[in-house]
């Protein structure tokens, strides 16, 4: 029997175990947050000021009117410097369990520190920006507002997360249909029904559907040829250096996920239909007919939810 079979039939299992809309939860109509921190980081986020040339914010890679990508397959940093990531989206990433596609940020605290301080994306300086802020009489106020030390680096860093805390996207039709207020179509229910039966639950399950568990992304087929694979590709390896991570990647979450393409940590697929028949293929060893293909996709797409964002 081969390790890819039992690998199978352990996949199978799990879904056979825990199958059933008890293993989602709609998103809420709203979060609790704090609202002057919020509206404080949405400024924030927006502020082209927090990279080291002033031409690119938070938002540039995260738009907030396109559920939170910039719809690219890596996105460029000031400079016009190439990423080699997809920009994973904004939205929901409260509800992951870490952040960014290696899991090197535990929360949004941490994951708001990044890309400010990257070389490739804003390639600033904490101490740059609260230099830049400080000059600026309308920050001084509301940092001294809210935060009895004013402007500083960790009180910068709490402000976005906050308000990238309240970026949700409820009342998707999948939302609501949890909440028993609809039905699906036909051709969705049965997406649905082959998202289970298929094997695609066992990763992706949850109040975000995804995102709260690292997977190896080639559990029945390399992604890649070996000559391809670049150090982006190495996926958790590049934060733990055990032999045993590479390619491992946090599950993404699929809300939205019919409006963030292109998709993977490459940017490598277009299509929903191609991201379906690819991952069928390399994590659950299937060959899927182009009409199961059509009916995931069809029910993929009562996943896009409500922009809902601090004012």
């Amino acid at each position: 029997m081969s390790s890819k079979f039992l690998k199978l039939v352990l996949i199978l299992f799990l879904v056979n175990s825990l199958s059933g809309e008890d293993l989602f939860l709609p998103l809420p109509q709203n979060i609790k947050h704090n609202t002057k921190k919020a509206k404080l980081g949405k400024k924030l986020f927006l502020d082209v000021r927090l990279s080291g040339d002033e031409t690119i914010s938070c938002a540039t890679c995260h738009s907030l009117q396109n559920y939170g990508v910039d719809g690219l397959k890596t996105s460029f940093g000031i400079r016009g410097q190439k990423g080699s990531i997809n920009a994973p989206t904004v939205y929901n990433s409260e509800y992951n369990f870490v952040q960014f596609w290696d899991g090197r940020a535990k929360n949004l605290h941490e994951q708001a520190k990044g890309p400010i301080v990257n070389p490739i994306e804003m390639d600033s300086s904490f101490e740059k920006v609260v230099l830049k802020l400080s000059k600026d009489n309308s920050y001084k106020k509301e940092f001294n507002e809210i935060y009895s030390d004013g402007i500083t680096i960790e009180n910068i860093v709490n402000a976005i997360a906050e308000f990238e805390k309240t970026l949700i996207t409820p009342n998707s039709k999948f939302d609501k249909f949890l909440r028993k207020e609809i039905t699906l179509s036909k051709e969705e229910a049965e997406g649905f029904k082959l998202f289970k039966s298929k094997g695609c639950i066992a990763c992706h399950n949850g109040i975000n559907i995804g995102g709260n568990l690292f997977q190896k992304i080639g559990i029945f087929g390399k992604f890649k040829k070996d000559e391809n694979v670049q150090t982006h590709d190495l996926g958790r390896f590049n934060v733990t250096k055990k032999e045993y991570d590479k390619f491992y990647f946090k599950v993404p979450s699929l809300r939205n996920i019919a409006k963030t393409a292109p998709y993977f940590h490459d940017g490598s697929i277009k299509t929903l239909n191609e991201a379906v028949k690819k991952m069928a293929y390399h994590q659950l060893g299937r060959f899927l007919k182009k009409d199961e293909i059509d009916k995931i996709v069809k029910f993929l797409h009562t996943l896009t939810g409500e922009i809902n964002e601090t004012e």
